[in-house]
This record gives structure tokens, C-alpha cells and sequence, in this order.
């Protein structure tokens, strides 16, 4: 079962030019993507009701969409609006269309059978507004969960063991105790490390201890804002929460998402994101390849975890420590919001 009255990441806008029918599988769900001759994004059921044959296979025509099986034509709202050689359309000849937002580069997608609210979007910054932001955007395509991979974003412990190579982590990350706040929609995290050392690509000498601060949000259904920021070792407060009081060296944004594809896969959307200023292309650049690195060692431990798991007997259960509460909090959310009220 999953969450189903939530907004989930359905990619980058860029992923979706004019005139390409884009197929997607999320939620179990076959979905193809076009854009009207407005640029509007149009997100339908990727099945014909005839045949069943998927409209991915199609062809766009105006603001409509034809299946190339027996060219039945939909509208963009789904209805079907003409069947060749049929004058009467039966009143059941429709396609499901769904919910779209588009803001700044990102789309979203709502499931449910609840009316879609676009105040609950996450606030994310543009990936598209060069003049106020360099960003850089990608995406993998997991074969795990959707929960493997939302627990690896709530607990940055794991840092100090599989990050040592990309973001030259050590095992302060493991020691460190984050302060966490439960929020309506999602857990929130303060987290201090003292001493470190950044790779080369961050914008800080690779030799120079510094003190870094993860502060961010996680959001159902699995959507991370994350602020990086980088100090001057020593500038971390003496509590282990809250600003320091010094600038930092670095203070980006990474907006991260996680939809499900099905029960073992998911899809994983990142962005690296700072203000636009002189260098912060080649500021982002470095940033950037830097986590992703990062990225692909994330996704190379948890999809040998699902294999593991795969073959794991059901009344084995995993054990849980203490690293565990901001994973079990967001566990709990997830488990109500999918369950029927």
C-alpha cells in the first residue's frame, strides 16, 4: 500500500520537453507525461481503455493524445473524444488524468482520491531561475524501497562509514547526538560535527579542520530540504543546535525526493543549490559531483540491503538503536497517512 493523498516528485521539468510523450511507472501506476501547445504538463493513465495499449505509444496531436493501436483520441483531461468508424462514445471512455504542479523546475504528481491542496507542496528553491540560483539537478533509479532510502536520509550517522571517500566524513558523524523536532508533516534535524576535512570541490582547503552543520527537514512522503552550511572549526555552539555566530564558508540548499516506483524500487530526485553570485557555477559544479559520488555510494549499500532483505525469513525483524528515532517518527507518519481513516 502507499500514502496516497500526498504530493510525490514526478521529476524535473526538463524531463519533460514539448512534443515527447514521457512514460513513467510510480506507485504502481502506469502515467504518460506530455505538455499542451500552452507548455502546460499533462499527466494521464498510460493505458487505452480498448485494448489496453499504452498511449506512451501515441502520438500528441494539438492538445490531445491518440492511441496508435486503433486511434482512439483523448483529451488532456482524459476523455476519450472520438473512436474512428464509432459515432457514440460510451460515457466510460476515459483515462485517468492526474494533478500536476510545476515550480521552479520541479513537478509534482497527486495519488489521491482527496482533493489535491497546493499550499501542501515542500517549499523548495528553483532549480530554474539562473539569475538568482546556479543549480544543478539528477536523478538515480533504485532497485529498493522507498523506505531504505528515506531512512538513509534521516540519519546522517551513516556518514562516518559509507561517505568517507566522497565527503571525507569521519566518525564524529556517528558520535554527534542531532537535536530532532517532530513537525506536522515530517521530522527536523539539527545536526553539528566538529573537525573535519572537505574534499577538494567544495570551496574550502581541503586541509582546513571546519565544523559543518546539517540542518534539515524531512517530509512526507519523502521529500528532504537539507542547508549544508560550513564554519570555521570552533564556530559550532557549545549546545550542538542552533546558527552559529560566525559567516559561514558555505551555506547551499539540497532539495532531495524519493518516489516509489513499485514495492522493491523507487526513484531518487537531488539538487545542488546556491545563490548566484561571482564562481558560483564552478562553486556548484564542484558541490555537485562531489555528492553525487556521495549519491551513488548510497545507492550501491541499499540496494544490497534489499537484497539482503529479499532473502531474509519474515519473523526476522531489524534491530533498532537509539540512531533509529527520527526514522521510526517518520515510519509512524507514513504507516497513518497510508492507512484508511
Amino acid at each position: 500500500m502507499y500514502a496516497r493523498n500526498l504530493w510525490y516528485m514526478a521529476g524535473w521539468s526538463r524531463d519533460f520537453a514539448p512534443g515527447a510523450l514521457v512514460p513513467r511507472l510510480y506507485l504502481d501506476e502506469r502515467i504518460v507525461f506530455y505538455r499542451k501547445r500552452d507548455g502546460t504538463l499533462v499527466a494521464l493513465e498510460d493505458r487505452c481503455v480498448h485494448r489496453f495499449a499504452p498511449l506512451s505509444l501515441g502520438c500528441i496531436e494539438g492538445d490531445n493524445l491518440r492511441c496508435m493501436y486503433h486511434g482512439l483520441l483523448f483529451s488532456a483531461e482524459g476523455t476519450c473524444i472520438e473512436i474512428p468508424g464509432q459515432d457514440v462514445i460510451p460515457a466510460q471512455a476515459r483515462v485517468r488524468q492526474y494533478t500536476l504542479a510545476e515550480r521552479g523546475g520541479w513537478v509534482w504528481i497527486w495519488f489521491g482520491d482527496a482533493p489535491a491542496d497546493p499550499a501542501t507542496i515542500p517549499d523548495m528553491l528553483p532549480v530554474d531561475a539562473p539569475e538568482r540560483y546556479s543549480a544543478r539537478t539528477g536523478a538515480l533509479d533504485y532497485a529498493a524501497g522507498h523506505a531504505l532510502v528515506s531512512a538513509n536520509l534521516l540519519d546522517f550517522s551513516h556518514l562516518a562509514y559509507v561517505h568517507r571517500d566522497s565527503f571525507n566524513a569521519n566518525e564524529e558523524w556517528g558520535r554527534s547526538r542531532p537535536k530532532r523536532t517532530i513537525l506536522p508533516n515530517g521530522v527536523q534535524v539539527d545536526w553539528w560535527v566538529r573537525n573535519q576535512t572537505m574534499p577538494e570541490g567544495m570551496g574550502v582547503p581541503v586541509d582546513e579542520p571546519v565544523d559543518q552543520r546539517a540542518f534539515y527537514q524531512y517530509l512526507t512522503p519523502g521529500v528532504l530540504r537539507l542547508m549544508p552550511s560550513t564554519y570555521p572549526a570552533g564556530a559550532a555552539p557549545a549546545s550542538g543546535e542552533g546558527p552559529a555566530d560566525v559567516k559561514p564558508y558555505i551555506d547551499d540548499f539540497n532539495g532531495q525526493a524519493v518516489t516509489p516506483v513499485s514495492a522493491g524500487a523507487c526513484r531518487y530526485f537531488f539538487s545542488w543549490i546556491t545563490p548566484a553570485c561571482e564562481g558560483s557555477e564552478a562553486m556548484v559544479d564542484g558541490a555537485f559531483a562531489v555528492a553525487s559520488k556521495a549519491f551513488a555510494e548510497d545507492k550501491h549499500i541499499i540496494e544490497a540491503q534489499q537484497a539482503v532483505i529479499d532473502q531474509t525469513p519474515p519473523d526476522r525483524r531489524m534491530m533498532p538503536i537509539q540512531a533509529d528515532t527520527a526514522i521510526t517518527l517518520f515510519e509512524r507518519m507514513m504507516k497513518a497517512a497510508t492507512e484508511p481513516e
